[in-house]
């Protein structure tokens, strides 16, 4: 990966609802734009997120979703309002801040939760987009959810059981993600702390699979209350789509230049996902990545470095 590099500019755009969404631009002032969509939902947009590109060939458009990292009102606050924060909301407010910084065209980069957003955006808005690069690839059905809090039992089985246990006994045989999403917004400080904790932890059991070391935003309690709220509140939701339509709407990405990027070993989003997408999308170049699981570090981060390497000279 690149170096770090600082923002050369920054700023709060009002996004409407009461939202104010924090934005920076780092590298060339006159490269190619890129915009970087976090994953998540809730992740933010830290500088990590800024190395995947040549600081002197990409304008790096990088923001924080509704509800988190430096965007205000926080997901996380007392009595925090999500209603004006689904998919649709974040695809618009990608729109405004493309208009509010003069871009006509740009690249879109995401991963996880923002390779769902990014699929969202692109298929809405594919004339605005020069290329799509995604990665740890997930569109949110109600499927991938279930893997993620149910069906992984089979392969976490103790901190599943951790997990499961963490909602009321009632709710245990139940949609968890419904049921940790009621504890997130209990009026009690203490039981949404405690869910917070509990949520991210079993965040923690899957998505550091093959990683060295724990995430060190999970330490913060401010970090995971907004996080899990968000986490739960698209989970719960299926993202607002019709359960498969982000991929059968992929064939409005033909045109577009792209590269999916996945670990095989990755369990929090399962390959298929990605191999689904790429049999609809017929411009997209998909990259299994041997011995790499979730997330952009170690041999993903080559292999998209790779990718924007040579999409920067396009």
């Amino acid at each position: 990966m690149y170096p770090e590099i600082e923002p050369h500019r920054s700023g709060r755009l009002d996004v409407g609802d009461g939202h104010r969404m924090h934005w920076e631009v780092c590298g060339a002032p006159d490269g190619k734009p890129v915009v970087v969509l976090h994953g998540g939902p809730g992740g933010g947009c830290g500088p990590g997120w800024r190395r995947y590109f040549d600081p002197d060939a990409y304008r790096i458009v990088l923001f924080d979703q509704r509800g988190c990292g430096r965007s205000t009102p926080s997901a996380g606050e007392p009595d925090a309002d999500l209603t004006t924060n689904t998919t649709h909301h974040l695809v618009a407010d990608v729109e405004l801040l493309r208009r509010h910084l003069g871009v006509e065209r740009w690249m879109v980069f995401g991963g996880s939760w923002g390779s769902t957003l990014g699929l969202a955006y692109a298929e809405l808005h594919p004339e605005r987009v020069t290329e799509l690069v995604l990665f740890s690839v997930g569109t949110t059905t109600h499927r991938e959810v279930e893997w993620i809090t149910q069906d992984m039992r089979r392969v976490f089985p103790e901190q599943w059981e951790r997990f499961r246990a963490g909602v009321p006994a009632a709710d245990r045989d139940g949609r968890l993600v419904d049921a940790y999403s009621r504890l997130l917004h209990d009026p009690d400080p203490t039981v949404r702390a405690r869910a917070a904790l509990d949520w991210c932890r079993w965040e923690e059991a899957h998505v550091e699979v093959g990683h060295a070391r724990p995430d060190p935003r999970y330490a913060d309690p401010e970090f995971r209350l907004a996080f899990a709220r968000l986490v739960t509140h698209y989970w719960r939701h299926g993202a607002w789509f019709a359960d498969g339509e982000l991929l059968r709407n992929a064939v409005r990405l033909n045109g577009i230049p792209g590269a999916l990027v996945h670990g095989r070993s990755d369990v929090s989003t399962p390959p298929d996902t990605a191999w689904h997408l790429a049999q609809v999308w017929a411009d997209a170049e998909l990259r299994l990545v041997d011995d790499a699981g979730h997330g952009g570090r170690g041999a993903v981060a080559d292999v998209l470095v790779e990718v924007t390497d040579r999409f920067a000279g396009r």
